[in-house]
């Protein structure tokens, strides 16, 4: 059974709260590089960056990430090494601050394995964390800095956001 838990409007009003949230704590965009976990996580980063231009007049670096080599619940070695090599960012990182961006944060993991990538890729000045979810459930010692959404959720229920680049609407959903 799934349940709409957040529609159109009310993603876009979230990903505007997060864009405002994240300008204030950086006091502005200077140095700041937007990092999506892909694939909807690289969406976000993407909106919330067209967001600044229109609020800041700045054009704000977006990046995806793929974070499959650093997974940990992966055994396959040649797959963590082709993705090692295709998350490269084109950037320099090193002493910026970055935003790590996914659409649903559930254990940790996730977020650990992309922190640890921008690990390999440099030594940023920070790396805070923005999330359209919050669904809890934490495995890892991490929290979002920004969030869209904090939905309490089950074990066994899943998360479903929806993006018009890739599911033509914008929703989330609660499965159940």
């Amino acid at each position: 059974m799934n349940k709409q838990i957040i529609d159109g409007m009310a993603m876009k009003r979230a990903l505007t709260r997060i864009t405002y949230e994240i300008i204030e704590q950086n006091k502005g965009t200077e140095n700041l590089i937007l990092v999506g976990i892909k694939t909807r996580g690289e969406f976000i980063a993407r909106r919330i960056a067209s967001q600044m231009a229109k609020l800041e007049g700045a054009t704000v670096p977006v990046f995806g990430l793929d974070i499959t080599g650093y997974r940990d619940d992966l055994q396959d070695d040649q797959t963590a090494t082709e993705s090692k090599v295709a998350g490269q960012l084109p950037v320099d990182i090193d002493d910026q601050r970055i935003v790590l961006i996914d659409d649903v944060f559930f254990t940790g993991r996730t977020v650990r394995a992309a922190m640890d990538a921008l690990m390999d890729q440099g030594r940023p000045q920070s790396i805070s964390v923005a999330v359209l979810i919050d669904r809890g459930h934490r495995e890892m010692p991490i929290r979002p800095d920004f969030v869209g959404k904090n939905v309490p959720t089950a074990s066994q229920e899943k998360i479903k956001v929806n993006m018009t680049e890739v599911d033509d609407e914008d929703n989330v959903e609660l499965i159940k």
